[in-house]
């Protein structure tokens, strides 16, 4: 008797249709789609951070063949917010946005076309190196996040596809 509850609960869990994303590791169909997936130059430093991220995060140079190209376009935007009482600023925001398509070369067709974005926000301090050195973390740290959101779309749009 004891032991027929977390038995019920067992076969209650493995009916309700869940199931891991990455279900078979390397070898899963999402995994080895992710890893199909060519992602070509971005402009700027930001798209540089970006593709590193994504490419990373996508494992994309794990296979030789690419059947999908992901086409990201980014906007990069740094702004001053708070204005102090000597007129100078005080508080900045960056945010970046990337608008993308994945691609299949077979026959291009576009599979997904969405956007991912993310935004910070910095203090302004007295010392110029600091304000420049949290700008740049910024930047960092925003490139990793949109990556992040990029491959997540990705994945479920590859599960969505098996």
């Amino acid at each position: 008797m004891r032991f027929a509850a977390p038995l019920a609960l067992a076969f209650a869990l493995s009916a309700c249709g869940l199931q891991p994303m990455y279900a078979g590791g390397g070898n899963g169909a999402v995994a080895r789609g992710l890893g199909s997936i060519e992602v070509p130059a971005i402009e700027g430093q930001s798209g540089w951070l970006v593709r590193n991220a994504l490419v990373d995060r996508l494992g994309a140079a794990s296979t030789g063949t690419a059947r999908y190209r992901l086409d990201v376009r980014l906007d990069d935007k740094l702004e001053g917010l708070g204005v102090l009482s000597d007129d100078t600023i005080g508080r900045e925001r960056r945010t970046l946005r990337a608008r993308y398509q994945l691609v299949d070369l077979a026959d291009d067709k576009i599979l997904v076309d969405a956007t991912a974005g993310s935004d910070a926000g910095i203090d302004v301090v007295s010392s110029e190196y600091a304000t420049i050195a949290a700008e740049q973390t910024a930047l960092e740290n925003l490139a990793r996040e949109v990556a992040s959101q990029i491959a997540t779309r990705l994945a479920l749009t590859l599960r969505e596809k098996q």
